[in-house]
């Protein structure tokens, strides 16, 4: 049987990110993924930021596995970002944050497959082959919370922050932070008339007129809101 992972690319020249803070979670994952495929490369990474720098540079990985709880990132804005950076890559969730709601948000922020985390290798094996062939997966019991025949709206926070580039979504979450635009400035080494302009963007591409209406739009994406209400 062919190999699914291996026709990611035509050529087999395959490459894969594991992004995860827990190092042995990311050399168990980097062995499964080892053996359902051959990859040129394997690298692992704790924090967004260190998958957006590797997404970046030379070539991008075209399989990404990702755990959305991030010391550096909070909510469903750390997939947003990274599917910015890495446009043409699969994308699989990996959380154990696996209720219903989180994994049809996960999807409609750009993730193209959910693999709850303490699933086996069999799942991850099932996960693959369904997006290597351009299919979304979901687990075993998953049920869409909006109802079968129904056609959700659109998450109008998700689908707002998925327009930012990297940069953007970046002083964004530093707005968040409630930092100035000299503090933004500093912290990204970049001028400050550079962060006004991109500040102006961001509020244009979210549809509002100020930094805390953007700050809103923002926290509507983050996990207190994808989450049921408890009690």
């Amino acid at each position: 049987m062919m190999n699914a992972v291996g026709i990611l690319t035509e050529g087999g020249d395959n490459r894969a990110l594991v992004v995860d803070d827990h190092p042995l979670f990311c050399d168990a994952l980097t062995l499964t993924l080892q053996s359902l495929a051959e990859f040129e490369e394997i690298r692992t990474a704790g924090t967004l930021e260190k998958a957006l720098d590797i997404a970046a540079q030379g070539e991008p990985p075209n399989l990404i596995i990702l755990d959305l709880n991030l010391p550096d990132v909070n909510g469903l804005d750390g997939l947003v970002r990274l599917r910015n950076a890495a446009p043409h890559a699969a994308i699989i969730i990996a959380s154990s944050m696996a209720d219903n709601r989180m994994i049809s948000h996960a999807l409609k922020a750009g993730a193209d497959g959910f693999v709850p985390k303490h699933s086996q290798r069999s799942v991850f094996r099932r996960a693959f082959e369904a997006v290597a062939k351009g299919q979304a997966f979901v687990p075993d019991g998953y049920i869409d919370p909006h109802g079968p025949g129904q056609e959700p709206g659109p998450d109008d926070a998700l689908v707002r922050l998925a327009s930012l580039t990297n940069q953007q979504a970046r002083i964004l979450s530093l707005i968040c932070e409630g930092k100035l635009n000299k503090q933004i400035a500093y912290d990204l080494t970049i001028a400050e008339t550079t962060v006004k302009a991109h500040v102006t963007a961001i509020m244009r591409k979210l549809g509002v007129h100020s930094r805390t209406q953007a700050v809103l739009i923002a926290q509507e994406a983050r996990f207190a809101r994808v989450l049921p209400n408890e009690g």
